[in-house]
């Protein structure tokens, strides 16, 4: 039976959360090491990193998580055609064309002209179109699957299919379902066994997450001990997770567009912190799952702890957080009793039904 076609699943116009995925041909390991030919192409998930981090400052499209295992990828992406309705004609000519440069441009290595510009803007057909892109799943994933599978049998000197099939897509509902995908998409290389904690978990959105954990306390440490009030904007624009949605979903209406660039929006989608999120991740990744390999061992201390954060440490520099951050903190938690063996996320989540409002999730 054929697949209902992607337009009937979910449309650039309206804001959706989708998880995809692609599965690359013929059963090889074309992402890590091949046993059949004895060849390692793990370098071509750093492909993957790059052009993610591209297709995120390009796109209107928020990237959620991603995991890039040896043969196929995972991501979680929303769609914000709300913020893509408030460029002007102007930057959705720019974003383009920065997303999918001219012959002329690529040889030049040089931004658009105005006559490049106008090709776009000038042709309103051309422009309502190129509008409607920059807000499309489907666009995301056709480029990045695409320009891997370029790089890719440029290399191994071949043509053909680099991808068994087109990517498949689940549309998520409701916010319990985001955070589930989240979370799933973030152990994929832990399930694999490629990998034994989420620290060690390379090229995933929960290792870009703990690498800008542990950058901020680094730079909020320095800061505390110079007295500093205001930590500079440069610390949240260089950060790993830069290209990523924030976790925690913020108290702020609209479509809170991101600032830096290196992103489409500042809009989190979970009533969690980013550090209730990474333990939450790491409580998970002790199950072990029938059907599944790879579990974390669970005779490994808590991630905070492996990750030589004390709790005295980590008190002092979240009451700092808290003062500092302002702007980034989410919505207020009542305590909630939880059984000892619970992380601190999955307390909170008993507590409530984490129902995002319309505007927030999807």
């Amino acid at each position: 039976m054929p697949r209902d076609n992607r337009r009937n699943q979910f449309r650039p116009d309206e804001v959706a959360v989708v998880h995809v995925m692609n599965r690359v041909a013929r059963q090889d390991m074309l992402l890590g090491r091949d046993s059949k030919s004895g060849k390692c192409f793990s370098h071509r998930k750093n492909w993957f990193d790059a052009e993610l981090k591209r297709l995120a400052a390009g796109f209107g499209i928020d990237l959620i998580s991603h995991g890039i295992p040896d043969n196929h990828f995972h991501m979680v992406l929303r769609s914000r055609p709300d913020i893509v309705s408030r460029w002007n004609d102007t930057e959705v000519a720019r974003r383009w064309l920065y997303l999918c440069p001219t012959p002329n441009m690529r040889r030049s290595s040089r931004g658009p002209n105005e006559a490049e510009l106008d090709s776009i803007r000038k042709v309103p057909k051309e422009l309502a179109a190129v509008r409607l892109r920059l807000s499309d799943i489907s666009w995301w994933t056709r480029l990045i699957s695409q320009r891997i599978a370029q790089r890719a049998n440029a290399e191994d000197k071949t043509h053909g299919h680099f991808w068994a099939d087109r990517f498949k897509s689940v549309v998520l509902e409701d916010a319990e379902a985001v955070l589930a995908c989240a979370v799933y998409v973030d152990l994929n290389l832990i399930r694999a066994t490629l990998a034994a904690t989420i620290e060690l978990s390379l090229h995933s959105s929960i290792k870009c997450r703990i690498d800008a954990l542990m950058d901020t306390l680094v730079d909020l440490s320095k800061e505390m001990g110079e007295d500093t009030e205001q930590l500079p904007p440069e610390i949240f624009e260089n950060l790993p997770d830069a290209h990523l949605a924030p976790v925690e979903l913020a108290n702020h209406p609209g479509p809170y567009p991101c600032n830096f660039g290196h992103r489409c929006s500042d809009k989190g989608y979970a009533h969690m912190s980013a550090v209730d999120y990474i333990e939450l991740v790491d409580w998970t990744a002790r199950l072990v799952v029938e059907g599944k390999r790879g579990s974390t061992p669970s005779h490994l201390p808590p991630v905070l702890e492996r990750l030589g954060i004390s709790a005295k440490v980590w008190l002092q520099l979240t009451v700092a957080l808290d003062e500092l951050f302002a702007p980034y903190t989410g919505l207020p938690k009542a305590p909630v009793e939880s059984p000892p063996d619970d992380p601190p996320s999955k307390q909170k989540l008993k507590g409530s039904k984490l129902r995002f409002a319309p505007s927030c999730a999807v």
